[in-house]
């Protein structure tokens, strides 16, 4: 009976970082219908290099940092349990390499590629694990001190804060640091628009990441004895929250409304375990309504070329979900309780306060030593041009 529970549980997880993995795919093509149509082989090439690039870091050192294991060991022992610590260091990989790929879409079409390789090594190797070993392994007796003043730990069921905040917050100084592409904000005030320049590609990695999600979030019980239906059901509904709302407020715009989705499902990961199926509905909605109205704030108002508006949708969304969890998740509400709002202000603030930490230290000293920004030239002609372009013919600029 042991044999078999081991290989379920492996299978079970396996399947999770297969579909976690398929998410990676919807980054690439979500970030291929937003960018102007001379950065999209660029984009293409990121996030499969980026992803690369993390499973060596994490397999080498990060994981190792979250959770005091490697694999430098004989293969029989790698082998037991069916491979269980294998499938479980691929699912969680399939979680950190999110990171890089969360922050390529705020620094498109104006990053050089190697230093953002330099930085993805660097971030997955240890900002990312530092905070995940923290939330999810018990290190530095951060989770007992926090429960000492609130009486719970800090939750964190799927990564609301631990993967999507931290990438969220970890990229918002790379894009400030990076500052706008070229022409997007003119000098006489005025905006160039840099529309989408594939909706249905944009379309289809909204579909990708979101038919994904329902491994990130209900395979993140880790064993096939603690899966649970109610949190596939409350991802559906902040996932359709979202995207209600986001069709409202964002005016039927198609960007909007395939952003909507992924808005929810960022909020709902952290409490999804926890709360009713109506409170997961308001918790998606108001996420959607987050991101609407940031985004067009961050790119209007203030000026900020966060070009997938990936600080909003992350970022924000993901804090807002560390929160929610505290808030929708207790029995006052209709959740399961074992959760404490205090619980959650403390560890979201401190995951928020690490990914800058760590944004403007990594993005900081790699902008001092080799430069972040790809010259006018190669920007105009389309990304690194390191990398083979299919066309390099630039695109007329058009005005709002």
């Amino acid at each position: 009976m042991d044999a078999l529970k081991q290989g379920a549980d492996a299978l079970f997880v396996l399947l999770g970082g297969i579909m976690v993995l398929a998410m990676h795919a919807g980054f690439a093509f979500l970030e291929l219908g937003t960018v102007r149509k001379k950065n999209q082989v660029n984009a293409l090439v990121k996030i499969l290099v980026d992803f690369s690039v993390s499973t060596v870091v994490y397999f080498l050192v990060g994981y190792g940092v979250a959770y005091g294991t490697h694999f430098f060991v004989g293969a029989e022992q790698l082998a037991a349990r069916n491979g269980y610590d294998l499938v479980k260091f691929f699912f969680l990989l399939t979680f950190a390499a999110a990171i890089p790929a969360i922050i390529s879409g705020g620094i498109a079409e104006r990053a050089k590629f190697w230093p953002q390789l330099i930085a993805t090594a660097v971030i997955v190797g240890f900002v990312y694990p530092f905070f995940e070993g923290i939330a999810w392994n018990q290190h530095f007796g951060v989770q007992a001190w926090i429960k000492s003043l609130t009486g719970e730990e800090f939750h964190d069921f799927a990564g609301s804060v631990v993967v999507h905040a931290v990438g969220g917050w970890i990229a918002l100084p790379a894009v400030l640091l990076l500052g706008a592409r070229h022409n997007r904000y003119r000098k006489d005030g005025g905006m160039s628009a840099h529309p989408p320049s594939n909706i249905p590609f944009l379309a289809l990695g909204a579909w990708i990441l979101t038919v994904g999600w329902f491994g990130f979030n209900v395979m993140s019980a880790q064993t096939l004895d603690k899966i649970s239906g109610l949190v596939a059901v409350n991802s559906l509904m902040a996932m359709v929250g979202g995207t209600l709302v986001a069709l409202a407020l964002g005016k039927n715009d198609p960007g909007f409304v395939h952003n909507g989705p992924l808005a929810g499902l960022v909020a709902v990961c952290a409490g999804s375990d926890l709360m009713h199926p109506m409170g997961a509905l308001v918790v998606g909605g108001i996420a959607g309504a987050l991101f609407v109205v940031m985004f067009t704030l961050v790119q209007n108002r203030w000026k900020i070329d966060d070009v997938l508006g990936v600080w909003p949708l992350h970022g924000l969304c993901g804090t807002w979900g560390g929160l929610a969890a505290g808030i929708f998740g207790s029995q006052a509400l209709g959740g399961l309780g074992g959760v404490s709002f205090g619980a959650q202000l403390i560890g979201t603030l401190l995951g928020v306060a690490w990914a800058l930490l760590g944004g403007v230290v990594v993005y900081g000293l790699l902008k001092k030593l080799t430069g972040l920004r790809l010259t006018q030239e190669e920007e105009y002609n389309g990304a690194d041009l390191s990398i083979h372009q299919v066309t390099s013919t630039p695109e007329r600029e058009v005005s709002w």
